[in-house]
């Protein structure tokens, strides 16, 4: 699988990309995903940005953000505390 996959409006995003950005361990990821321990938001690009997506991952007060194109390859990556 690629690190990130779009179907339509939905992307996947490689677990193996969300350990590392929040720093758990990979196995962790569904789990933490399941029960809401770690929630996300999807942006849409607009004018100078259309065709971008900003994929935010939040984990307590760790924040993951994917800038991705239309063919979810990953164009940036930030890590921050919130």
């Amino acid at each position: 699988m690629a690190d990130v996959t779009r179907k339509g409006e939905e992307f996947t995003v490689d677990a193996g990309i969300i350990a590392d950005g929040l720093g758990l361990p990979e196995h962790a990821i569904a789990r933490a995903m399941s029960t809401g321990a770690i929630t996300t938001r999807t942006e849409r690009g607009e004018g100078e940005d259309e065709g971008r997506f900003r994929l935010s991952f939040f984990h307590r007060d760790k924040v993951l953000r994917l800038t991705v194109d239309a063919k979810g390859n990953i164009l940036s990556r930030a890590r921050f505390s919130r």
